[in-house]
């Protein structure tokens, strides 16, 4: 496996010099902005380059006899949720509101094929061609991104997975296929009318026959048409299995869109889950 490493930098300019009247000329040193690091995976899985991008908390480098607790998250290209869930982090870690993570953004190639599973509803096939990638792509995350990572960074055995949207669906099906693979799951506004709602009706199911997850699920909605009602349909069914061991929390944001749910939500979230251990506060 080649793993190049990429510094994900920002350059203000390349070189600066400003003018002050007709006389006084002022030299501005400019230098890149480091905000994480980059890694290119060529994942045998995948049968592709994945950018791999991730954010670590401000002591990592401090103390070396430290670890940390993983989140890893879908969508997670520069150009996609990784910094400004980054920046979140950041903002919570310094002012004490949540545990010291590391963040492990996977930015996307080929997005609706990896996120969603299977689907028997024709307006799902028409809609996206190409589905049903989740298997593979939640095999690739097994097999070769999560070793990596846990290979190359101070890690504890604490994993997280956090998505929203088709990634919040991807979330809960991992949670319903490989509950082992993470201890804590985050779907916001997750797209459970995939399918014909058929994981809501197989997570059921699965609860009737195996109650015990013991596994923590932060959902949330919005008040997004053709969202709010499927994931309150799949809250109403927690609520009626009862499931022993799923330490499950939803939350319903009236207020918000499809657009703007993943910042509030994922605040509470973290919040929530990864909050400090009481003589940290």
């Amino acid at each position: 496996m080649r793993i190049n490493h990429l510094i994900t930098t920002i350059l203000l300019a390349t070189s600066l010099t400003i003018t002050v009247g007709s006389t006084a000329t002022a030299q501005v040193t400019v230098k890149p902005l480091v905000i994480g690091e980059s890694l290119e995976l060529v994942s045998k899985t995948m049968q592709e380059t994945r950018r791999i991008n991730v954010y670590l908390p401000d002591g990592y480098r401090l103390d070396q006899s430290k670890a940390y607790p993983v989140i890893y998250m879908p969508d997670g290209g520069v150009a996609e949720d990784f910094l400004h869930i980054a920046g979140l982090m950041q903002v919570s870690m310094a002012n004490g509101t949540m545990r010291p993570s590391i963040l492990v953004g996977i930015e996307n190639t080929v997005r609706r094929r990896d996120l969603t599973g299977p689907s028997n509803s024709e307006l799902d096939k028409k809609a996206i061609p190409n589905l049903g990638g989740a298997e593979s792509y939640r095999r690739f995350l097994t097999k070769e991104l999560i070793p990596e990572i846990e290979q190359r960074y101070r890690t504890t055995q604490e994993r997280a997975l956090v998505g929203e949207s088709l990634a919040g669906l991807f979330t809960l099906e991992t949670l319903f296929h490989t509950p082992d693979m993470f201890q804590t799951y985050i779907a916001i506004d997750p797209s459970l009318w995939w399918n014909d709602e058929h994981l809501t009706a197989q997570f059921a199911k699965k609860l009737q026959a195996q109650p015990q997850l013991a596994k923590n699920l932060y959902f949330a909605s919005s008040g997004q048409r053709g969202m709010e009602s499927v994931i309150q349909n799949f809250a109403q069914m927690l609520q009626t299995q009862k499931p022993v061991g799923l330490n499950w929390t939803y939350e319903h944001f009236a207020k918000e869109t499809h657009a703007t749910i993943y910042h509030p939500a994922a605040l509470i979230a973290f919040r929530q889950l990864f909050a400090p251990e009481p003589n940290n506060k």
